[in-house]
Order: structure tokens, then sequence, then C-alpha cells
């Protein structure tokens, strides 16, 4: 049976990891879906997957709903990237996690499942909060300088370098910071060793707020 398949295999994963019939329904939950979410499996099984784990990204953009996206790509075999979202604990609180799909079937009976992954990710999401709350101090002090121009010359930026200031300006992630200009995180790293060798920094915080004091993005 592909459930019984499904739940020994994913007791071996530290991931909270559990698998959800087409119909919304949660059919395997794991040890650590257990902890992450506090539902014991007991009460996990059998349940519609959007009421228990109420995803949603921000405070207004529901994810997990009766009309479930992930469901309709994986009745359609389209492919599924992982993504971030909250969920609701037992308790209430809201968890942001990684979300991974896996689309598993049984050949013979045509059955499928949808296996979700999530691994918590709150410390990123309080690192990412605390970055985007002192670059909007950083703008704020920028702003109330008022003699931008009394500044020692540095070398001129490629359009490049700009881009990438001017995203993590905006509060912007690493990652879809590489996403975006479709570049490595390798290749993000040596022009931010290039933008700091131009502008006399140390960090790409120090970069950001030089390059905002001097108009330059």
């Amino acid at each position: 049976m592909l459930e019984l398949e499904m739940a020994r295999l994913l007791e071996g994963t530290s991931d909270a990891a559990f698998a959800v019939d087409l119909q919304g329904e949660i059919r395997t939950w794991n040890k650590s879906a257990e902890k992450l979410f506090g539902y014991p499996a007991s009460f996990a099984l059998g349940k519609p997957c959007a009421s228990l784990v109420a995803g949603r990204v921000g405070t207004t953009t529901e994810v997990c709903c009766g009309s479930c996206a992930l469901l309709e790509c994986a009745r359609t075999g389209r492919d599924i990237s992982n993504f971030d979202m909250e969920i609701r604990a037992s308790s209430g609180q809201r968890i942001w996690v990684n979300v991974s799909i896996l689309v598993a079937s049984n050949d013979r009976t045509e059955r499928r499942l949808t296996v979700h992954f999530m691994r918590d990710i709150r410390k990123k999401k309080r690192a990412e909060e605390l970055t985007n709350r002192v670059l909007r101090m950083a703008k704020s002090i920028v702003n109330s300088v008022e003699e931008a121009g009394n500044f020692p010359p540095v070398s001129a930026l490629t359009e490049q370098e700009k881009k990438i200031l001017s995203l993590l300006a905006a509060g912007m992630p690493t990652k879809e910071v590489t996403r975006e200009l479709q570049i490595s995180v390798r290749t993000l790293r040596n022009h931010l060793n290039h933008v700091n060798e131009k502008l006399h920094t140390r960090s790409r915080l120090e970069a950001v707020i030089q390059a905002l004091k001097r108009g330059i993005i």
C-alpha cells in the first residue's frame, strides 16, 4: 500500500514530512511533523491538509485553501518549486517554513500522493527582518544628510553592481538577488568584493549605505 510505504520512508527524514492524497486529506504524518506542528499523527491523519496547515504568505495571501494549487499541479503533472510560507502550529503560533513537494505514485493502481517536506526557517526570517530594519534605518539616516556631495571620489560602479546594491537596499535576501539577476551566489560575492574595493567599505551593508549617501543608487 502506497501510504504504508511512504510512512516508513518519511520516518527517516529530519524534515517535517507528510503525504496528502489528491482530495487534500492527510494520509501520513511523521514524528518531525508532530514536533513542528504540535499535533500527534492520531489527530492529523484523515484531516483536510488546508485547514490543519493553514499556510499563508504574509498576513493576507492564503496558500492552503480549498482549491489547492499544489494539488492541481500534482493532478496535471506540473513541476512545483520549493517556496517559503507560514504554517499554523497547534498553539496558534505562526511558523515560517520552506516547503518542497514530491509527487509519489503507484503505477499499478494509479494512486498518487503529494508529499510535503517542511523545514523550519524562523532564524533565517528573523535575520532577514533584522537586515531590513537596519536598511530602513540607514535610508532614514541618509535622507537626513544635507551635504551628500562632500565625499572623496571613488571608482565607478558597473550597472550590474548598481543593480545588486539597489536590490539589497530594497531588503531583498541573497537568494532572491541571485534569482532576479540570474547569477550564482559565488558571482554575487565577487561583485560585492569589487564594490567594497571601489567604495572603500567592508561589508554589503556599509556599501549600500555609502551608495545611498552618494546618490549612486
